[in-house]
């Protein structure tokens, strides 16, 4: 049986990140007033701006 990667963790980790993001932006969805979510709102629910302050 070969050991466990790194590589294998860092995407579970990755994975899991991601499967919280949907889960985040189903809740928007969910409780939105509009039949979509607009672009601007899918970048509040996902802090795109947060993130891009954040490497700047």
């Amino acid at each position: 049986m070969a050991p466990p990667s790194t590589t294998t963790v860092q995407d579970d980790h990755v994975a899991l990140a991601e499967i919280e993001l949907c889960g985040e932006l189903m809740i928007a969805a969910s409780a939105a007033h509009e039949e979509r979510l607009s672009a601007d709102r899918i970048d509040e629910v996902l802090m795109v701006a947060a993130e891009r302050t954040r490497r700047q």
